[in-house]
Formats: structure tokens, sequence, C-alpha cells
């Protein structure tokens, strides 16, 4: 689910930012260079900036409601440990405690007699 949010995010990113890019600004935008006449001959000459604004608007509310619930859906869940470390930790084999070998007296003594 959350793969095919993400898809569906990255389509409405590129469909923004390429709407932005039409809309025609104090230099003119992009909208001259891709065929602003025809654009605005479709679209109706007065019309062609708001329906692109109309656009742009339309976008950008669905492009932020897709970010929020992708980091809804993707955040961390309740059963999971807050730190890679304490999940480290709790994923760790656990190994039996072995008694060190302590040296017994009679071994000490054999050590002592060899000088």
């Amino acid at each position: 689910m959350t793969g095919f949010l993400i898809v569906i995010h990255t389509i409405v990113s590129f469909l923004l930012i390429s709407v932005v890019l039409m809309q025609a600004s104090q230099g003119g935008g992009l909208s001259g260079t891709f065929g602003g006449s025809a654009a605005s001959s479709v679209l109706g000459g007065q019309n062609a900036g708001n329906v692109l604004s109309r656009i742009t608007t339309w976008l950008a509310t669905l492009f932020l409601s897709l970010a929020v619930i992708i980091s809804m859906l993707s955040g961390p869940s309740a059963n999971t440990p807050s730190s890679i470390v304490k999940q480290a930790a709790e994923e760790r084999p656990v190994v039996p405690a072995t008694d060190p070998i302590q040296p017994t007296r009679d071994a000490i003594l054999d050590l002592g007699s060899d000088q």
C-alpha cells in the first residue's frame, strides 16, 4: 500500500512541477517555450492562468495530503523498539555464562616447586 502511494506521490510531484513551470510569470515562463499560444487557445486566453492556478492548487493539496498519509503509514509502530541499539540487543543470542577457570591450590604449589 505504501509503495503504491509513493508511486502516486511521485507522479503528482512531477505533474506539480510541470504545471508550475507552465504558468506565465513576469518572464513568460515555459508556457511560451512549449507553445504558450496553443495552450492559450485551448484553455482560452483569459482563463489559461486561472485554470493553471486551480490545477496547481489541487495538485499541491493532493501532494501534501499524500505526504501526510505516507508518513503516518510508514511511521514506527507500537511494538518496535525506539532505538536500533535496543533492537540489536534484543536480537542478540544469549550465550550461557561459563565459570572462569580458578587455579587450585595444588596447581599454585606445582608452579612454585618448578623453580
